[in-house]
């Protein structure tokens, strides 16, 4: 993935782009952080749309007989040692 520095990319937009929709994202710095990253529209459309994963937790299809039972076993006493 390429980084650019903010005024680089402002120069070369046209070319930013096309390299963007052709499936290479930018990474866009200032002050040398890394502040943005530039995708094609079909890529971030996919990953702003991906689930959450307590929304795939939510939707998994599971009965409550099929859930792990916890064991019922009683808990052992505690040792007195001294």
């Amino acid at each position: 993935m390429k980084e650019l520095q903010l005024k680089d990319a402002k120069a070369t937009l046209s070319a930013v782009v096309e390299r963007a929709v052709a499936g290479e994202p930018t990474i866009i710095t200032r002050h040398g952080r890394k502040d943005a990253v530039l995708v094609a529209f079909d890529e971030w459309e996919r990953l702003s749309k991906a689930p959450s994963f307590a929304d795939l937790l939510l939707s998994f299809p599971v009965d409550a007989a099929e859930l792990i039972q916890p064991r019922r076993k009683p808990a052992r006493a505690a040792s007195s040692e001294s």
